[in-house]
């Protein structure tokens, strides 16, 4: 008669030290974030830096390039969309007073009549106070910074994060392959075919979903800018861009545009066939990436289902914050292949009753 599999000793010594692991990492959730944010963006900078290694270039400076590539692409991208979301938000304090005074004509008085709802909203005092805001007014932006003290912290942090995960990435691209030998060499010799199977598996799913998502990406921002041009909408440029770099966060992105879309629409337009066109915009839009754009870029291999997905932003969103919210799904989808062969091994499993099969 064989040992229990309860009274296997490998079996709870592997069992604590799982929970040893996780109880650390939700410990050291805080600071942990942004490692694990670099070791993402890492993966997918690797292939980049191995492409400038093998043309004999020291890995070093191979590094230095692709970080300042990126550096690059970040800097300009903001040179190109801040100046504009200015310029936006200078159109939109003078389109403002008008939308209001809309509201005051049309929208008052349909709650009246089938609600009993009465306000009047003041156009001049909300002028005002957009034109104090938009002009840099130290008394607003005193009495702001006075009412955000807590928050204040909060975003000195996150900022503080995000200047750290250019360094730690620099070191993680620049000792990659001595990372990885280091870690396949701390394998098990009897488990080693078995891990590096897994890790494989691992690698296929994460390739396909980070580096498909980037293309995903870039071909939602052209749609969504191009169809809210074709709309006429003045906003197209800030709001496709959003739009299309939220993708990435299911649900968020498109709840996002959409809703940026409707504001904008209703400020600009004096009918509802503006407002009709821009929701067409978001619909097929929304239609293409799911339909066609993510599936062929991305695949479905990952698996996730929707909930699951829901599930995954919330539970990564609360440990470990905005960063959670990046990881939540690269990260999911490699557990993913590791559920599926624990699965495995369970239904093969004595626990489960029915033996090897």
């Amino acid at each position: 008669m064989g040992t229990p599999v309860f009274a296997n000793p490998q079996l709870w010594a592997w069992a604590a030290i799982a929970v040893a692991a996780g109880w650390l990492a939700w410990l050291l959730s805080p600071i942990l974030a942004p490692f694990l944010f670099a070791v993402i963006l890492g993966y997918i900078l690797d292939p980049l830096v191995e492409k400038l290694t093998n043309r004999r270039l020291p890995r070093t400076l191979a590094v230095v390039l692709v970080l300042m590539l990126v550096l690059a692409l970040v800097v300009a991208l903001l040179l190109v969309v801040l100046p504009l979301f200015y310029k936006e938000l200078r159109l939109l304090a003078d389109k403002l007073p008008e939308f209001l005074a809309w509201v005051n004509q049309h929208l008052a008085p349909w709650l009246k009549a089938h609600f009993g709802v009465e306000f009047q909203l003041d156009t001049a005092s909300v002028r005002q106070i957009a034109s104090e805001t938009l002009s840099g007014n130290q008394d607003v932006a005193a009495r702001l910074l006075g009412s955000i003290k807590i928050g204040g912290l909060a975003l000195i942090a996150f900022f503080a994060n995000l200047l750290l995960v250019p360094v730690v990435l620099f070191y993680l691209l620049r000792d990659w392959n001595v990372f990885l030998a280091r870690v396949d060499k701390m394998i098990p010799r009897q488990l080693h075919a078995k891990v590096r199977q897994l890790l494989h598996e691992i690698d296929a799913v994460l390739a396909e979903f980070l580096r498909g998502q980037i293309v995903v990406i870039l071909v939602m921002c052209v749609y969504y800018v191009t169809a809210l041009w074709l709309a006429r909408l003045q906003f197209a440029l800030p709001i496709g861009i959003i739009t299309g770099v939220l993708v990435f966060i299911p649900y968020v992105g498109a709840l996002t545009g959409f809703a940026l879309g409707t504001i904008a629409a209703l400020m600009q337009f004096d009918s509802a066939a503006g407002l009709l066109w821009v929701w067409l915009a978001f619909g097929v839009g929304q239609a293409l990436e799911g339909t066609t754009v993510t599936p062929l870029l991305v695949g479905e291999r990952i698996g996730l289902h929707p909930v699951a997905v829901i599930f995954a932003l919330l539970a990564f969103g609360q440990v470990f914050g905005f960063f959670g919210v990046l990881l939540a799904l690269p990260a999911s989808a490699a557990l993913l292949v590791g559920l599926r062969h624990l699965r495995r091994a369970y239904l093969q499993s004595a626990l489960y009753g029915e033996g090897p099969r």
